[in-house]
């Protein structure tokens, strides 16, 4: 009876927000009609005065937008999760969460108006045809591409299509020769693990969502990591924002016995369902830390929050997020979509570690600058200290550990942030993508001198010099570099660009790598 009732008041949000963008979609006074209801346009005041606004208003608008905002405030009223997705924005989630896209299997940079390879996707056309990283594309089916003020909407729509469709790129090789090359798109598979490696005999594992293929990449990078002798596992779940309910579950089951419960759920309209572990996890035993911070939510504290209770790994960093909601997708079709918060989920202690959002929609989002206001991020007992712990309710692990819900999971060792990579100097390097593009302009050639990976991460280094050599090349796209900031994060820049040079030649792994020979949560991870 009350599946029943749950499938019910889902139909029924559905329809009455179905009615509300057929009606703002149509032209048609009389759009109400067409789901067989008896609503007249005076039933509903929303499409009416967007009706009126397409049809009166004195400059030109774009009504969907206003309609994405009118739903979003509607939605947002329920709680911060549940959400209206625009047509783009719904497809970008599915691919990212999917596992892959049509195209050519490239990731790129643009500079100067020109666009220049900078990972060419394993198994894919381009990588297949010979296309490698510091290629520049001059030209798109022998139309000028290079110098035509390139934007992400017409390079995406020249390097993606239909499956099997050609392209063909006029191409300019670091070396200054001039090739062409013709691809045939195809499915570009893209892996959810962004890195693994071993390091002695700990294996490291960073994985940045939870798709559709995330277990099974999972499995094999740490088949791999066995093989190569591995005896402690270190799992990076930081930055991680979520995804699937079901691949959390499943990475849980890689990890636990048959019969422990992984996490359950439950709502109004939703009946309570466990999740439980199966026979047939890879790494049910050994060594395992997991990695969060700040910014690992959902999916990922359903994965760190069930470690933790049944005392299966030991969690390292810095308090997660704190969203304990489940969200389920209801598409609509024009490419439209709302995300509607169903249940609530629960750590296999009885936990939800959603934090409070009865401020509202602004207090909700602005927690996270309020926690490094505080110096959270600095001083574990600063986060024990935060509202959502005080006198909140207590749980514990299966070994009898104290642990907390309404506000994220706290780590079970805590390991400050690293003040020199959280400048705003850094940041804004990063957001400018200024370390790759100072690889592609100034340390491509050098690379050459080195014949794999592991001479590189021995003999490479970025001396002061070159360090005063990128700062110079920074600041004709900055300006003045703050003096005081670069003091403090001149070791995390060298870094950065050791981390970026070694990704331009070996990929990720190696990227990883020299970031995490100077991470202090890798370490202590390690350590554990």
């Amino acid at each position: 009876m009350k599946q029943t009732a749950g499938v019910i008041f889902r139909t029924l949000i559905l329809i009455l927000i179905g009615i509300c963008i057929g009606l703002i979609i149509s032209k048609n006074n009389n759009a109400g009609r067409s789901f067989g209801f008896g609503f007249s346009q005076g039933d509903d005041k929303v499409s009416r005065v967007l009706q009126l606004v397409r049809e009166n208003y004195v400059d030109s608008v774009n009504v969907d937008s206003i309609e994405g905002v009118t739903l979003n405030e509607m939605l947002q009223n329920l709680d911060p999760h549940s959400v209206y997705l625009p047509a783009q924005q719904a497809q970008n989630m599915s691919e990212r969460l999917g596992g892959g896209f049509n195209g050519i299997g490239l990731e790129y940079q643009v500079l100067r108006d020109t666009l220049v390879i900078t990972q060419a996707y394993a198994g894919g056309a381009a990588q297949k045809a010979g296309l490698s990283p510091g290629d520049k594309v001059l030209t798109v089916d022998g139309k000028p591409f290079s110098g035509t003020k390139l934007t992400q909407q017409r390079i995406s729509k020249s390097f993606r299509g239909e499956k099997d469709s050609q392209v063909t790129l006029g191409v300019i090789k670091f070396n200054g020769q001039k090739h062409s090359y013709l691809l045939k798109r195809g499915r570009v598979t893209l892996s959810s693990v962004d890195a693994y490696y071993l390091s002695g005999t700990t294996g490291y594992i960073k994985i940045s969502k939870f798709g559709y293929t995330t277990d099974a990449d999972f499995r094999e990078a740490l088949a791999n990591l066995k093989v190569d002798g591995m005896k402690k596992l270190v799992l990076d779940l930081r930055g991680n924002g979520g995804g699937y309910l079901n691949t959390a579950t499943a990475m849980a089951d890689e990890f636990l016995p048959k019969g422990k419960l992984i996490v359950y759920t439950d709502g109004v309209h939703e009946p309570r369902t466990d999740y439980t572990a199966t026979d047939s996890g890879s790494y049910e035993q050994g060594d395992l830390a997991v990695l969060i911070d700040e910014y690992s939510a959902s999916a990922s504290e359903i994965l760190a929050g069930a470690l933790q209770d049944l005392d299966r790994a030991t969690i390292v960093g810095r308090r997660s997020f704190g969203k304990g909601l489940v969200q389920q997708q209801f598409p609509f079709g024009d490419g439209t979509a709302v995300n509607l918060t169903v249940a609530r989920y629960y750590t296999p202690s009885g936990r939800s570690i959603q934090k409070s959002y009865k401020n509202g929609i602004r207090s909700y989002h602005a927690e996270l600058a309020n926690r490094i206001r505080k110096g959270e991020l600095l001083s574990a007992g600063n986060s024990l200290a935060d509202s959502a712990f005080v006198g909140a309710s207590t749980f514990h692990t299966t070994k009898g550990r104290k642990v907390f819900g309404a506000g994220g999971i706290m780590p079970d060792v805590f390991v400050p942030a690293d003040t020199t990579r959280e400048t705003q100097l850094i940041g804004t390097l990063a957001d400018k993508q200024l370390f790759s593009a100072y690889v592609i302009d100034k340390l491509q050639a050098e690379l050459q001198n080195f014949k794999s990976e592991a001479d590189f991460m021995r003999q490479f280094s970025i001396s002061d010099n070159e360090l005063m050599a990128f700062v110079r090349y920074a600041e004709k796209t900055t300006g003045l570099l703050d003096a005081r900031e670069l003091r403090i994060s001149s070791n995390t820049i060298k870094t950065l660009l050791k981390a970026n040079t070694a990704r331009f030649k070996w990929g990720n792994n190696a990227y990883f790598r020299v970031l995490n020979e100077n991470d202090e949560t890798f370490k202590k991870a390690a350590e554990q």
